[in-house]
């Protein structure tokens, strides 16, 4: 306020003082916006038994509208592998993270890059620096090339010019610029006619379908060789509760039910089962009685209610009176405040197997996801640190790790059903019908409360998807699965098979 009233004396003294002032003035010239800078730096690692030379080339991209003006700088890291001699059938791997208000240093510090940051196994919270940062020897850089993308709004991504921060922060807008950056990144490499992959994690899964979306659609002419999906939500249905939508309920169950085995909340005799099959029972349970008894609503029979509540105590851990009281309906976030409640500890969302203590423990949801803020500190640590020791990259600019601002004001409306919850699946259904070597590789972690699994499995089934060119694994992990050694060794293990096949 203070600074608008300043504005308009000044302006209002300038017209009465010298009226005529402005008579030859010529029209305000703006500063040219600076070429982005980008820093090139040599490497050598081992990977997967051998040595790998490449060069890291970080920095920012200038993008242009129609008019060719400057309207945002998207920064990204590419890494290319320089000891080989033959390029020319070299894939290269465009990668990004979710949110939607998240960089990419998720998937750039934990599985995919030439280095990472090793977090305490089992869901034990990563504390404070300093961090172990170590080469990655299980990166796919000696297989694929890597592009780690951070969209407008992350990392030090920003507008220029005359762009505007609702022309990105969208479901459809933000699918468009990553596109457009993709295709500048083959014209200024030279890498058109490379076998080309893409990659995301949880929203990231949402931004691939839809950039996939944007470069096969229509006549853009960049058929994609494969997509890899890390804890993916396609069809937002199957994630949130309102009434009459039933889903996610049924989504959830088999996830709760490894929360409950891992946590010890179930019987010995199940306990004995294992913890896969026990899964895949609570995966039966869920399609069937269950989804038959929420279907059934009202006219549900007592006799069958009741045993529906016995069931479902046996596979989430939680008393019969408290299923009964939430009419067999047990929501994610109640969930991870009541499986531990005795113990008056918390669950994570990220990650059930990480344990948090609230300031009381009589509410109904968690104070804060013990999984986020038992992580964050390291990766973003590491992540910095090895942006300005190891890339030479000086940022003139605070770096956003997720951004609430983003977050808050996406635009999740799909211009050709602007009135339903967002569903990008049918996307992947076209891809795969309109380019015979499309292939999908989906990675899911059964203690995963954001993404569960058995709603990925759900979308999969449905939306004209051909499951005979999709790769479907399962990691005793949560939604960042590559945290811990034994999960990362076999996802990467997974994903090698993936591009090799």
């Amino acid at each position: 306020m203070i600074t608008r009233k300043l504005t308009a004396l000044v302006s209002l003294f300038i017209l009465v003082v010298s009226p005529v002032s402005f008579a030859h003035d010529k029209p305000e010239v703006k500063a040219p916006i600076a070429s982005p800078v980008m820093v090139t730096t040599e490497h050598s690692a081992k990977i997967h038994g051998k040595k790998i030379e490449y060069k890291a080339i970080a920095g920012g991209t200038i993008l242009k509208n129609d008019k060719l003006e400057p309207v945002a700088n998207l920064f990204s890291t590419t890494y290319l592998r320089t000891n080989i001699k033959n390029k020319s059938d070299r894939p290269v791997t465009f990668i990004f993270n979710g949110g939607p208000g998240s960089a990419s240093l998720w998937l750039h510090m934990g599985l995919f890059g030439p280095k990472r940051v090793v977090i305490p196994a089992n869901g034990i919270n990563a504390g404070a620096a300093p961090y172990k940062i170590v080469n990655n020897q299980y990166s796919l850089l000696d297989i694929s090339d890597l592009v780690f993308i951070d969209p407008v709004g992350t990392g030090v991504s920003h507008v220029v010019g005359k762009g505007k921060n609702e022309n990105y922060w969208g479901l459809e807008q933000d699918a468009k610029s990553v596109a457009k950056f993709i295709k500048q990144w083959l014209t200024k490499n030279n890498r058109w006619n490379s076998p080309k992959y893409l990659a995301g994690e949880s929203y990231g899964t949402t931004r691939a379908a839809a950039v996939t979306q944007e470069l096969q659609g229509g006549w853009q002419g960049v058929a994609l060789n494969g997509v890899t999906l890390l804890s993916t939500v396609l069809d937002f249905n199957q994630l949130r509760y309102q009434p009459g939508n039933n889903r996610p309920y049924i989504s959830y169950l088999p996830s709760m039910a490894a929360a409950a085995f891992y946590h010890d909340k179930v019987s010995p005799q199940d306990k004995a089962l294992g913890l896969a099959s026990f899964v895949e029972q609570a995966r039966q349970f869920a399609l069937n009685d269950y989804a038959s008894a929420l279907l059934q609503g009202s006219r549900l029979k007592a006799n069958l209610r009741r045993n529906i509540i016995t069931q479902l105590a046996r596979f989430t851990g939680l008393k019969e009176n408290y299923i009964d009281a939430v009419n067999l309906r047990i929501s994610a976030d109640r969930y991870e405040k009541e499986l531990l409640r005795d113990q008056r500890k918390t669950i994570g969302r990220f990650d059930s197997r990480f344990l948090g203590k609230d300031y009381d423990a009589g509410g109904e949801y968690f104070d804060n996801d013990p999984s986020a803020y038992g992580l964050v500190g390291a990766f973003t640590a590491a992540y910095n640190n090895y942006l300005a020791n190891d890339l030479n990259v000086k940022l003139k600019r605070p770096f956003v790790v997720i951004s609430e601002k983003v977050n808050q004001q996406w635009q999740w409306k799909n211009a050709t059903n602007p009135n339903q919850n967002v569903n990008v699946a049918p996307y992947i259904g076209k891809a795969q019908r309109e380019n015979s070597q499309f292939k999908l590789f989906i990675g899911n972690g059964y203690f995963d409360f954001a993404t569960p699994f058995l709603g990925t499995e759900n979308t999969i089934a449905d939306n004209g998807i051909d499951m005979k060119r999709v790769e479907m694994k399962y990691y005793k992990a949560g939604h960042m699965m590559y945290i811990n050694q034994p999960s990362l060794i076999q996802l990467t293990k997974d994903l090698r098979a993936f591009y090799l096949k």
